[in-house]
């Protein structure tokens, strides 16, 4: 290459190596090429050491040695592997007991668990509506009538904290509890959870990686992509999200039979980002709206959380936490994470309870589980 020449003359001016290390970079992609098939031939090692050997010869009449040897080919030459000896009859593997998958839960159950969640209700119509529809076009090609094409893809709308990854979750062990979709069959039926920095490297080319190894552990289920208007950058059309966006939409295609995604954010964050690229927008036409959590459905799952973890409110913890609940709601702003901000209080809660009930002498088991109003209530110390 044209500027191996300038690598040299640096390394005469400056006492470095750099034009040797490059040699044994520029062999070792060679040899990552020569290795796509899993075998690096005779005559593949010998093209690579005929390069590497055409460039050191010029390091070697410029005066230029390296640090260490260099890199040559032929130890990476693949080698015949011997057959491996027959086992005898004594020396046969003993079979292992096939391991008993667990069973998985119906579709009439986990319609149960998804009308058990707390709110929701516009969210949980729109579930069982998109159940519907897939129940009636396997119903029509079993009856070979024609099923026009349809996306799975989904796009939820909605602040934090207000259930998304949950139903995204319910929604891939729904469609594998159906069996067989209109598109293909989801055979796994489990969620891989991404955001940015998931999928997202920080130099050209990796991201296409690490975007495609997260993927091919999402096939036969669900990718929820969380925040996914982060792969916009519209101050930096050159930003690497965009090459994200690109291999997604190629997979999308060639997976469209085993593969569902759901991306999920801000409702206006993430109708800019469905816009941001045409392929977005073909790809996802369906919308769940996950609206916010009101004061008596905030304390609602805070009970759940009581209950499920072994712990009770006292009358007047409960009458302060429904209280406070409704402020929330009602001074709600950008920073409302609904059953975030649900846990978090449930969470201080608990500890603050651990410090008083430790100072007790033998506490009874009601004690033990109870929640008071000071322990919900943040104290001085706490909000200075």
């Amino acid at each position: 290459p044209a500027f191996f020449q300038s690598l040299r003359d640096y390394d005469r001016r400056k006492g470095t190596t750099l034009s040797r290390r490059f040699v044994d970079q520029f062999t070792l992609i060679l040899l990552l090429f020569a290795a796509v098939d899993d075998v690096v031939s005779e005559p593949e090692a010998g093209f690579v050491n005929a390069c590497a050997d055409a460039l050191l010869a010029l390091c070697t009449k410029d005066g230029l040695s390296g640090d260490r040897p260099p890199l040559k080919a032929d130890e990476f030459i693949t080698k015949p592997q011997p057959a491996a000896p027959q086992p005898t009859v004594q020396e046969a593997p003993k079979e292992e007991p096939a391991q008993e998958e667990e069973p998985q839960p119906s579709l009439e159950e986990l319609l149960e668990e998804l009308d058990s969640l707390c709110g929701l209700d516009q969210v949980k119509k729109d579930v069982k509506s998109l159940i519907n529809l897939v129940k009636v076009r396997k119903l029509r090609q079993e009856a070979g009538l024609p099923v026009p094409p349809m996306s799975l893809h989904l796009v939820f709308l909605g602040n934090p904290g207000t259930g998304k990854t949950t139903v995204a979750s319910m929604l891939s062990k729904i469609y594998r509890s159906m069996g067989v979709m209109p598109i293909g069959i989801l055979s796994k039926g489990q969620l891989v959870e991404v955001d940015r920095s998931g999928l997202v490297a920080g130099f050209v080319g990796q991201t296409a990686i690490k975007t495609q190894e997260v993927i091919q552990k999402a096939i036969g289920g669900v990718l929820f992509i969380d925040e996914a208007y982060a792969l916009v950058n519209q101050d930096s059309p050159n930003d690497f999200g965009h090459e994200a966006i690109e291999v997604l939409l190629k997979n999308m295609e060639d997976h469209r039979k085993d593969l569902i995604v759901i991306v999920a954010g801000y409702s206006e964050l993430m109708e800019k980002f469905i816009h941001a690229n045409p392929g977005l927008e073909s790809r996802f036409n369906k919308y769940f709206y996950f609206a916010d959590y009101d004061g008596g459905q905030l304390f609602s799952i805070l009970e759940s959380m009581c209950k499920k973890n072994g712990y009770t409110l006292s009358p007047e913890g409960a009458a302060w936490a429904k209280e406070d609940l409704e402020r929330l709601y009602q001074e709600r702003d950008e920073n409302f994470g609904n059953a975030r901000d649900v846990r978090n209080l449930f969470e201080k809660a608990v500890s603050r309870q651990s410090d008083r009930v430790a100072k007790l002498d033998a506490p009874t088991r009601e004690q033990l589980m109870e929640l008071l109003p000071e322990d919900l209530k943040e104290s001085e110390d706490e909000t200075t």
